[in-house]
C-alpha cells in the first residue's frame, strides 16, 4: 500500500496504482474454498468429471477469484496518511470473464476511479480491478470495488 496525503489523492484518479504479485490457484486452494463455502460442484472438485467438460479440468470458483482481491490489494491500493481503519464497502460491478483453471496463476491490476470525502474523515475509494490469468488474453474478472477509509 502506498501512503498518500489527502490533498494529493485526486492526482491518482484515472491512474493505475499497482499490479499485485502472482498467486497460484491450485487444486488444494480450490478444495479448501469449496469446503468453506459448501460449494462442491464437480467442475471445482472432481478432476475426472471436470476433464469431460469444455474447461478440460477443474476451475476455481468465481467467488474464490473475487476473494483474492483483498490479498492483491495489500500491495496495490492507496492508503491515506493517518488512516485509522479501512473497510470493504462493496462493488458497483463484478463480471466473471473467464474461468481460472486449477494450477494457473492470477494477479490483480488496480486503477483508481475516484476518491471522495463523504463526510469528515470518511473517504470512499472506487477502483477498477482486472484479474489477469497468466498466459491468457481474457481476464478472469473485472470489477468496480468500493472501500472506505477513516482518518
Amino acid at each position: 500500500m502506498k501512503a498518500v496525503k489527502k490533498e494529493d489523492v485526486k492526482d491518482y484518479v484515472g491512474k493505475e496504482t499497482g499490479v499485485s504479485a502472482w498467486s497460484v490457484i491450485d487444486q488444494n486452494r480450490i478444495n479448501i474454498f469449496a469446503d468453506v463455502t459448501e460449494d462442491h460442484q464437480f467442475i471445482h472438485v472432481n478432476p475426472a468429471a471436470a476433464a469431460k467438460t469444455p474447461f478440460g479440468g477443474t476451475v476455481a470458483h468465481g467467488f474464490l477469484t473475487l476473494s483474492m482481491l483483498s490479498h492483491f490489494a495489500k500491495d496495490t491500493v492507496l492508503v491515506l496518511e493517518g488512516v485509522k481503519m479501512g473497510v470493504n464497502y462493496g462493488f458497483d460491478k463484478v463480471r466473471f470473464m473467464a474461468p481460472v483453471k486449477s494450477g494457473k496463476r492470477i494477479r490483480g491490476h488496480f486503477t483508481l476511479m475516484s476518491a471522495d470525502e463523504k463526510g469528515p474523515g470518511q473517504w470512499q475509494f472506487k477502483y477498477a480491478v482486472k484479474v489477469e490469468i497468466e498466459g491468457e488474453e481474457k481476464p478472469a474478472l473485472m470489477a468496480e470495488w468500493l472501500s472506505m477509509q477513516f482518518v
